[in-house]
């Protein structure tokens, strides 16, 4: 069989999704083990340590934003997008080996510099690393091929930061300062492949009309505003029972050392079945797809509240169920956005990838905050104690409610607000061709 003109190569793919792998390498020490290892480790307490973190991820209410616009409009001879990367790395590198190898005394400001110092380069790298590949291609099939390479790499650098404590037996510290060491090795090396093998997309530029029609056709872009609050609220509802997860598996199945398998298992199986997303999405259409996935772990989150104590192997069947609905979270709703953009475009006449997706990662970000503003002071109400052993039922009944039956209700809430999604593969091909047809004219 003949690849359509369409076709993305199998290399550039591979080529585009591996800086993923170093990222999120270095995304689960920073947001899984840092905040311990600064609070008991280093001695600044829990409270100290939450405090600053929040208050350094409010930093990104500015960048994230800045980001975007500034890869959007300036263009270099080496591109837009990936000249921002570029720049990215050298304040991630020396961040990231800043708070990782970090030793006792330091303070709480020096926490506060470097994390902000780490969010900021992040944000360089990983705004214009999305909106790049959502250019690479203008098909409404081929740009979940790109989102799956990203985030296939995305999971397999999860798994590896995830197991590479286990694999060196060290503690926190010794762990992070390996991490850290591997990324001046592992980030300019997967960005330098990218970069030889991926070209910049294709790119749509007019005249600006003004921030104030921008904004409003921004706002009116409806099917945006449907796919990014239901991003939201699924958001919310997968980060629920990720922020609740060792809770769950050490005080309702009373099996802790299971945590770090049963983790591997779900990423795995999310990584296993991007390629049978894909298929089906080719085949039924994005939209339709990641409402049934929804639906799918919806239906896989009700048997949560029947487990107890011994049950670890039900417990991971489940995590292999909704590690297959991962897949579908993990590349879908990506590709959706690179559509909703095309619309901005017709009406615009500009391409805003970058402010769009500045937009999306406040969604993501804020969706992880909610979910642990959510789930902790309400196990606090519930009577809960973390620390303890011997919690009664209603605190042991509130735990599986929040890590399954409220993300349930999250779900089907995003699947009634995304049901009747208006961007088909057919209305994104019209959409294309129309602006097709007036920059030719233009």
């Amino acid at each position: 069989m003949t690849a359509s003109p369409q076709t993305i190569p199998s290399m550039r793919l591979f080529a585009y999704g591996l800086p993923g792998l170093p990222l999120a390498a270095l995304l689960l020490p920073l947001y899984v083990y840092l905040p311990a290892y600064y609070a008991e480790d280093l001695g600044l307490g829990f409270a100290a340590v939450g405090a600053v973190l929040l208050i350094a991820r409010l930093s990104d209410v500015v960048t994230d934003p800045l980001i975007g616009v500034v890869s959007d409009r300036i263009v270099t001879r080496f591109g837009r997008r990936r000249i921002w990367m570029v720049a990215g790395v050298p304040v991630v590198l020396l961040s990231a080996h800043m708070l990782f190898g970090a030793e006792p005394g330091v303070g709480a400001g020096y926490l506060l510099i470097w994390t902000v110092a780490v969010y900021l380069g992040l944000t360089m790298i990983l705004l214009p690393y999305s909106a790049w590949g959502a250019e690479l291609s203008t098909d409404y099939d081929q740009r979940s091929r790109i989102a799956g390479s990203r985030e296939g790499f995305v999971v397999l650098g999860t798994l590896l930061a995830a197991g590479l404590p286990s694999l060196l037996g060290a503690d926190r510290g010794v762990a992070l300062g390996a991490i850290g060491w591997m990324l001046w090795l592992a980030l300019p090396l997967g960005l330098a492949v990218a970069l030889r093998f991926v070209p910049e997309g294709e790119y749509v530029w007019r005249a600006s009309n003004g921030w104030r029609r921008g904004a409003a056709v921004l706002w009116r872009n409806r099917p945006f505003r449907r796919l990014v609050v239901a991003y939201l609220l699924n958001g919310i509802a997968n980060g629920l029972p990720a922020s609740l997860f060792l809770l769950f598996v050490a005080h309702v199945i009373e099996a802790p050392e299971w945590s770090g398998p049963l983790l591997f298992v779900y990423f795995l199986c999310g990584v296993a079945a991007i390629p049978i997303w894909l298929r089906l999405s080719a085949r039924y259409g994005k939209h339709r797809v990641w409402t049934a996935a929804m639906l799918w772990a919806t239906a896989v989150f009700l048997f949560v509240p029947f487990l107890g104590p011994g049950d670890q192997w039900w417990f991971l069947l489940i995590c292999v169920f909704t590690g297959v609905g991962l897949g579908a979270d993990l590349v879908l709703p990506a590709s959706m956005q690179a559509d909703v953009v095309d619309l901005d475009t017709l009406r615009s006449g500009r391409q805003r990838t970058g402010v769009y997706f500045a937009i999306w990662g406040m969604a993501t970000k804020l969706a992880l905050a909610l979910a642990v503003g959510i789930a902790f002071p309400l196990l606090g109400l519930a009577g809960f104690n973390a620390e303890g052993a011997g919690n009664g039922e209603a605190g042991l009944f509130a735990l599986a409610a929040l890590y399954s039956l409220l993300p349930a209700a999250f779900k089907i809430a995003a699947v009634v607000l995304f049901w009747r999604y208006p961007i088909t593969a057919e209305r994104q091909r019209w959409i294309r061709a129309m602006i097709r047809s007036r920059t030719v004219s233009a």
